[in-house]
């Protein structure tokens, strides 16, 4: 397992801010980039249409990204130095959790550094955006996140033979493998190199799943008493299904919190 950090330059940063910035979507993933960046008039963004915002956006951000290539640069550095350090164990980690041998398998994964405070990831690619404002440690730890979510699809795939168009945003099984990853994230190998983990440092997973209530119970304890006692394709196979029976239930919960 390898992971190639780069700068991708500012016109793929603006590209993928400009991605949760369209007319429909919720502030969860827009409203960031104004906290992150008070250079920028969120109200006024805001009212201009979409062409109008991209440019106005567009112009500051290019700016802002004069201003931060060296340390983007310095960055770059620095978190390919700390995975160095942390691969072996990520590596054998993940390879005990989904019973595939990752060593071999994913030794072309690209973390690209952005402006962006939204850290997408693109399955088929094997890469993911990272914010240049982590830390090192900070890095590796959304890193893992976005990782065992490369693994978890891999196996997915091999048991469901089904599209990776189906894994994105905001399909059913987008949502179950964002849930998934604090139970995997438990595994001491990883948790101790990921400084978001436990929740009480801010957590490794989206917040509006730490209170959410399906058949009366918290969720995610649901599914980390599925995942500590079943082979991971049958996990797969009864979390997915487990998911189905109270999507309803599910998608209002993230609904009402992507719009507080």
């Amino acid at each position: 397992m390898e992971v190639t950090f780069i700068n991708p330059g500012v016109d793929a940063m603006i590209e993928k801010i400009m991605a949760f910035q369209t007319e429909d979507e919720t502030p969860f993933w827009s409203e960031p980039l104004y906290h992150f960046y008070p250079q920028l008039d969120k109200t006024y963004a805001t009212s201009l249409p979409f062409t109008e915002r991209k440019n106005y956006i567009e112009c500051i951000m290019r700016a802002i990204y004069a201003e931060l290539e060296d340390t983007i640069n310095e960055k770059v550095l620095l978190y390919t130095r700390h995975w160095a350090t942390c691969k072996v164990q990520i590596t054998a980690a993940l390879s005990d959790a989904f019973g595939v041998d990752c060593a071999s398998l994913f030794n072309d994964i690209r973390c690209n550094l952005s402006m962006n405070p939204v850290e997408p990831r693109f399955l088929k690619e094997r890469c993911y955006d990272t914010f240049y404002l982590n830390s090192e440690s900070g890095a590796i730890g959304g890193g893992i996140h976005e990782i065992i979510h490369f693994v978890w699809f891999y196996v997915w795939n091999r048991l469901y033979k089904d599209s990776y168009d189906e894994y994105e945003r905001p399909s059913l099984k987008w949502i179950l493998s964002e849930m998934v990853v604090e139970s995997v994230m438990k595994d001491e190998r990883l948790s101790s190199i990921n400084p978001y983990f436990p929740r009480e440092n801010g957590g490794c997973i989206y917040p509006y799943f730490f209170d959410m209530v399906v058949d009366g119970k918290l969720i995610l304890d649901t599914l980390d008493t599925m995942y500590k006692s079943q082979a991971i394709e049958d996990f797969m196979r009864n979390s997915y299904a487990y998911c189905q029976e109270h999507e309803v239930e599910i998608r209002n919960h993230i609904e009402k919190s992507e719009n507080n």
